[in-house]
C-alpha cells in the first residue's frame, strides 16, 4: 500500500546491480537514487493546457525497449504498460524489477492480469497469465504495519502454469510474536523449507551451483 516502502526496497534492491548493466528507469517524478554509471532516467509528462504533449508510462517503456536496456526499472505499475514490462521482462531484460499495490503476491498477480486486460489486448485469459507465470521469478511484500513499521512480510516465488492457474510458493514470511511496551510489533522472518526452482534455472547466476 502507500507508504509500505516500496521505492525504498527498490533502491535497496538496486545497489546490487552490476555497474556494467545498462539500466534505465521509469517514474512519475524521480524518487529512485540508482549509483550505477549507465543509467538512464525517464519521467512522465503531464498533457499541457493546450491538451497536448502528454507522455504516459506505457510510451516511456515502449521507447525504453529501443535504448538497449540490460534491465529496465518502473517504478509502479498502474495500466497498460504492464503488459509492454512483462513483454520486455520475457524478451532478454532479466532481473527487471517494478511496484504493484496489493494486499498480498496473489493479489500482485491478479491485479498485473487486470490491468493488462485494461491495454486493451484482445489476449485470452490463459495467455495473460502464461506470460506472467514466465516473466515473474519472485514477488516480494512490503507492509506499513499497524504501529507505523515498514517491514517485508512475504517473499513468494512464481513457480509457472498448472491447469491454467498460475503456481507460487512462500519461500519467506515474517510472523509477529508479540507487542513490547513501546507498542512495537515484534516478530521473526522464517523460511518455509521450499527450495526454490529458480535455483535450477538460474544456476548461472549462483556460480553453476543448482544442487
Amino acid at each position: 500500500g502507500t507508504g509500505a516502502g516500496k521505492t525504498t526496497l527498490l533502491n535497496a534492491l538496486s545497489q546490487n546491480i552490476s555497474d556494467e548493466d545498462r539500466v534505465i528507469t521509469i517514474e512519475d517524478a524521480a524518487e529512485l537514487q540508482l549509483q550505477q554509471q549507465h543509467v538512464v532516467r525517464l519521467e512522465t509528462r503531464p498533457v499541457s493546457a493546450e491538451g497536448t504533449g502528454k507522455v504516459d508510462q506505457r510510451d516511456l517503456v515502449r521507447n525504453a525497449l529501443r535504448m538497449r536496456p540490460d534491465r529496465i526499472i518502473l517504478g509502479e505499475v498502474r495500466g497498460g504498460e504492464s503488459f509492454d514490462m512483462l513483454q520486455a521482462m520475457n524478451t532478454g531484460h532479466d532481473g527487471s524489477l517494478c511496484t504493484v499495490h496489493s494486499n498480498t503476491p496473489r493479489d500482485a498477480i491478479m491485479r498485473m492480469e487486470n490491468m493488462v486486460m485494461m491495454a486493451s489486448m484482445q489476449l485470452p485469459l490463459e495467455a495473460i497469465r502464461r506470460q506472467i507465470a514466465s516473466a515473474v521469478n519472485l514477488i516480494v511484500q512490503v507492509e506499513r504495519m499497524r504501529d507505523g513499521g515498514r517491514r517485508i512480510v512475504s517473499i513468494t516465488e512464481v513457480c509457472g502454469m498448472e491447469n491454467d492457474v498460475i503456481q507460487t510458493q512462500e519461500l519467506f514470511g515474517f510472523t509477529t510474536t508479540s507487542v513490547d511496551a513501546d507498542g512495537r510489533l515484534l516478530g521473526q522472518f522464517n523460511a518455509s523449507g521450499q527450495r526454490p526452482l529458480f535455483y535450477t534455472s538460474h544456476a548461472h547466476l549462483f556460480g553453476g551451483y543448482a544442487g
